[in-house]
């Protein structure tokens, strides 16, 4: 029962600090599709009487379109770290300061200064990864360390290999596989991007995000996807195997914010301190499979999170990942020019 009293004190400090009563309501969280752990939410909800309503999406321009048309109805929201100053600039998201929560000594001084929200006045970290490729090792046995898996795939993977729908992660691998750089503005290299992913689209089987079971069931041969689901993946699929691309990949962190029109805000923070306690930061991670960014939490971990090689870059890849920025508008309408054309 040690937790439900230290939960009690958290809640009664973090609602004290924001002014108003803490006790039973609701609250509304607007996710990322098979990202939230039930085991998290009905903690939470018996520990605070708060009724929690989770509802998916499948992108992070999905998320931006549905609450900038408002009426939406959610209290939080999990942007990723390009996007998080979108919402900000747009007033999309409140000041909600967790750094000012009971729980924030719990965040790794890694995440605290970070380039997209510096000194965590707007978001608590959810969960960070990377995008990399997964292959069926049964079927392939070459080397699975590079883009070319799915921009060039070998003959064994052609027609098996999923890619995952978002726009940036995938234009990103495909510029650094060409040799250039995030946020480039260059036509004739962006032409060579759109015909080289409008070249190896009729290679690929679909870009879907119902990647794990259809590895359980080997109807995919190779992905370009995250790294917590290359976990899961593996554990249905033994012959999975994860591959970090030499070429480049993207690392992420989403972070959960609290929105400026939210209905339920005082029930929100008590969500966003509650996530940054170590032993609820790894039922986010034991569920999803991905490292959370809060210190502590590592002994709470499941025992196929601890070493999974999916989850640990090998040094010889380490520099080729990094966080990405978020391009200019003008760049944003190239890449979406490239993207809405491979969709057809």
């Amino acid at each position: 029962m040690k937790w439900k009293l230290a939960a009690l004190t958290t809640a009664l400090a973090v609602a004290t600090s924001a002014g108003a009563a803490w006790a039973d309501g609701e609250l509304n969280i607007y996710n990322w599709g098979n990202y939230t752990s039930p085991e998290l939410i009905k903690k939470f909800e018996d520990t605070y009487k708060v009724k929690v309503t989770v509802t998916d999406y499948d992108s992070n321009d999905t998320a931006l379109a549905k609450v900038r048309a408002g009426g939406h109805g959610f209290d939080l929201v999990v942007p990723s770290a390009n996007y998080v100053q979108i919402w900000a600039k747009e007033g999309l998201i409140e000041e909600a300061r967790p750094d000012q929560m009971e729980n924030f000594k719990n965040v790794d001084e890694r995440w605290v200064n970070v380039p997209w929200d510096p000194g965590r006045h707007y978001t608590v970290p959810w969960q960070w990864g990377l995008t990399g490729i997964f292959v069926d090792t049964s079927l392939y046995k070459g080397d699975i360390n590079t883009s070319a898996i799915f921009l060039d795939p070998p003959e064994e993977l052609a027609g098996k290999i999923n890619v995952a729908p978002e726009m940036n992660d995938v234009l990103y691998a495909t510029i650094r596989y060409l040799g250039g750089k995030w946020c480039t503005d260059d036509r004739e290299l962006l032409k060579k991007v759109r015909d080289k992913l409008v070249e190896a689209k009729p290679k690929w089987i679909a870009m879907d995000y119902g990647t794990i079971e259809k590895f359980a069931s080997r109807d995919y041969g190779a992905a370009y996807y995250w790294n917590g689901a290359a976990i899961r993946s593996r554990e249905k699929n033994p012959d999975v195997r994860f591959g970090y691309p030499k070429e480049g990949f993207p690392y992420f962190m989403d972070s959960i914010a609290l929105l400026k029109d939210a209905k339920n805000p005082e029930n929100a923070r008590l969500f966003m301190n509650f996530i940054m306690a170590p032993e609820n930061a790894a039922l986010i991670s034991n569920f999803a499979k991905y490292a959370n960014g809060i210190k502590g939490s590592e002994e709470f971990l499941a025992d196929d999170m601890k070493g999974a090689p999916e989850l640990n870059v090998p040094e010889e890849y380490q520099s080729a990942g990094e966080f990405l920025e978020s391009c200019s508008p003008e760049v944003h309408d190239l890449y979406t020019r490239i993207w809405t054309e491979l969709q057809k």
